[in-house]
């Protein structure tokens, strides 16, 4: 069994208003180096396969078609072992 670990966050040249809301909030916190913050998405997919190549090549095809924006968002994955 595989295991894909997905990472879906903003292109920097989108504006992140959650990110901006976060980062004042911390400020208020006390936090008061911080330079930026984005805000993204984490999706955790268990394959019942054992072919990386395939998993690689699905995983990209369901980021492209459904799980990210491809005009606002980027992704990048890892696939494990399970």
């Amino acid at each position: 069994m595989l295991k894909a670990e997905i990472n879906i966050t903003l292109k920097r040249t989108v504006a992140d208003p959650q990110g901006i809301t976060i980062k004042h909030a911390l400020e208020s916190l006390g936090y008061k180096d911080l330079a930026n913050v984005r805000i993204g998405k984490l999706v955790v997919i268990k394959l019942n396969f054992k072919d990386k190549k395939r998993a690689e090549q699905e995983i990209n095809e369901m980021c492209k078609k459904l799980l990210a924006n491809p005009i606002i968002e980027d992704y990048h994955f890892e696939i494990k072992e399970e």
